[in-house]
Order: structure tokens, then C-alpha cells, then sequence
């Protein structure tokens, strides 16, 4: 069977980033791991311009403010994303950036976060949870659902409806919002109506390495099998159960009473059938889950809106997923 042909800017962001190795974790040493978590991507400048020509720049009419909330540790920073045209108390999406657990931050989610709050008229909460290899499971799980905690308590004072709360989370942001879904379940939290699973990281045990996307993952285009491998490493201590439902949802042995998902994945990624078996648990739950299956697109395709001609119909099918499930006021108001 022939390999799909790579569109052009898929073809263009592959050999950026192998002609550039110091984009994969898999060539960083800790120094340069080090670098990575504290450089800070620029909001004005020459630095916005180059960066927004690869991670998109944000929507016109969404006001980004800067903020954070005081967990049990300190303070976790926050990035919210509010629309300018006036409106009534607005859905609230908690938002949880990719990066595999150890790299990325709320301003690479620009484009993705930004659109959202424009074309589904809400206000989007992007969380800066603690990183691997300095903190380690459980840390980002603890800090996304306090995130989601604290936007629930203070969605009013956000412009937000705290009655249509929902989440969205890529890659391993995608993996800490299914983990977040349950966990608000399991300590009858803030109900959430709505989850954006975007190529989830939804198995960390051994068991991903028999899926057939990772199994014939050969390109290794923007995520490769050895940095899945180090993400891990870094992400998981010697004495975590791999299997545990925080580290992987894809293992929970009850997932009925989840809101409904949307699961976008890419033909392309590694971590395709991890997001596709996902939804179909969730389905077998009883929890109306949606997959939305871009085929010749590669893992993080959403963070490379010039390069990916599928990032808009991606987002696209997002928002409409969110707006079904959150769109209308609640009753109460």
C-alpha cells in the first residue's frame, strides 16, 4: 500500500524540523531542555511576526490578557482570551497546551484559542501547568483541575457562564483535559458539558507501542516514536502505574457520564489510533463521542495554521462540536 503524499506545507514543516534537530526533544540535552521551558514566545516585535508566520497569529477582536490563580504550590499562570464585542455572560473553555508534559506554553494555543473565543463567542482560560522533567505526574493533573476549579468559581467575574464550562486540550494538553473530564466526575466538581480532545496522548502504557500508527509511524513527522518515548521518561516516575486512569484515560474502567467529545486526529501521527480507541470507549460508555479524522495531516497539525490546510476545517469542526454542546444560555439565567 502507497504512502499518502504529503501536502506541501506538511513537506515544508518536515524538513524544517529535521534540518533543525534542536526542535526535537529527542536531540535536546538538559541544558538545552532547559532553554526550551523558559524561552518565551514574543507578543510584539520582530519575534511575534517570525513566530506568527509558524504558529498563526491571534484572531482580531479577542482581547489576551495575562493573569494566574493561587494553587496549593503558588501561582499558575493563565492566559485568557476574551471577544470584544459585548455580550452576555459567555461559555467558558479551559484550554491545556500540548508539548508532551514537559514542553510548550498557553502562547503557542494563540491561533487555536483565540478562534475559538471569536467564532464560539466564549471565553477561553489557557492554563501554564508545571512541566516534566522538574515536575512530574501528578503535577500537571493537579494544576489543570484547580485551573478548572478556580475558572469555575471566578467565571462570572471572567464574563463566563459557569454552567457552560467545557475543555479543550491538544496532544498532551489533550490527554490532561480527558484526565480533568473524569476527575470533575469522580469529585463531583464543576460540570462540564463539553470536551475538545485533540490528537490525545490517551495511553502511556506499553500497549501504545502495538497501535498500528505507532507501529508504522516511519516518518516521525513533528513527533517521532523515540521523543514519545522521552516525553514519557520525563512525564512518569520509576514507581507511576502506567495504567492509572490520570496517566492514561484510555484505561479508565468507567467512562460513562463524560460530557460529550469531539476527538480530532491526523493520519500522519503516532498517536492516531490512541485518540480514534478513545472515542470509541467513550462510545461504548454511552458518551456521544465525535472523531474528526484528517488523514494526510501529522501530529500538531493545528499549531501550523499556514502550513496545514486542514487547521482551519479542523477548528472548524471544533467550534461546531462546542457550540452544540454549550451554545445555548442555561436554563438558570
Amino acid at each position: 500500500m502507497n504512502e499518502p503524499r504529503l501536502p506541501p506545507g506538511v513537506r515544508a514543516i518536515d524538513r524544517l524540523m529535521k534540518a533543525n534537530k534542536s526542535f526535537s526533544v529527542e536531540h535536546m540535552d538538559e541544558r538545552a531542555l532547559q532553554r526550551a521551558q523558559t524561552q518565551v514566545i514574543p507578543d510584539a516585535g520582530l519575534g511575534a511576526l517570525v513566530a506568527g508566520i509558524f504558529v498563526g497569529r491571534p484572531r482580531a477582536g479577542v482581547t489576551i490578557a495575562t493573569s494566574s490563580f493561587p494553587a496549593s504550590h503558588g501561582d499558575v499562570p493563565l492566559r485568557i482570551y476574551t471577544p470584544d464585542a459585548p455580550a452576555g455572560p459567555r461559555p467558558v473553555v479551559v484550554n491545556f497546551h500540548g508539548g508532551g508534559f514537559a514542553l510548550g506554553s498557553s502562547r503557542q494555543g494563540d491561533w487555536i484559542c483565540s478562534h475559538v473565543a471569536a467564532d464560539l463567542d466564549a471565553v477561553v482560560v489557557s492554563v501554564d501547568y508545571r512541566l516534566a522533567p522538574t515536575h512530574r505526574f501528578p503535577a500537571a493533573v493537579e494544576d489543570c483541575y484547580d485551573a478548572l476549579v478556580w475558572t469555575a468559581g471566578h467565571a462570572d467575574e471572567l464574563g463566563g457562564d459557569p454552567e457552560r464550562l467545557g475543555l479543550m486540550g491538544d496532544s498532551a494538553g489533550g490527554n490532561l483535559a480527558a484526565v480533568v473530564a473524569i476527575m470533575a466526575r469522580e469529585a463531583g466538581g464543576p460540570r462540564v458539558l463539553h470536551q475538545a480532545l485533540i490528537y490525545p496522548a490517551t495511553d502511556l502504557t506499553e500497549g501504545l507501542r502495538e497501535h498500528e500508527s505507532y507501529v508504522g509511524n516511519t516518518r516521525g513527522i513533528v513527533l517521532s516514536n523515540a521523543d514519545m518515548e522521552i516525553f514519557r521518561s520525563f512525564y512518569l516516575s520509576e514507581t507511576d502505574d502506567p495504567s492509572d486512569w490520570r496517566l492514561s484515560p484510555l484505561h479508565a474502567t468507567d467512562l460513562s457520564g463524560l460530557p460529550p467529545a469531539v476527538v480530532v486526529v491526523a493520519g500522519l501521527d503516532p498517536l492516531h489510533d490512541a485518540g480514534v480507541r478513545y472515542a470509541e470507549a467513550l462510545v461504548a460508555a454511552g458518551v456521544h463521542a465525535r472523531v474528526e479524522d484528517f488523514h494526510v495531516m501529522p501530529h500538531g497539525f493545528l499549531s501550523f495554521p499556514h502550513f496545514s490546510r486542514h487547521a482551519r476545517p479542523a477548528l472548524a469542526a471544533i467550534v461546531a462540536s462546542q457550540r452544540e454542546a454549550l451554545g445555548a444560555p442555561s436554563v438558570s439565567r
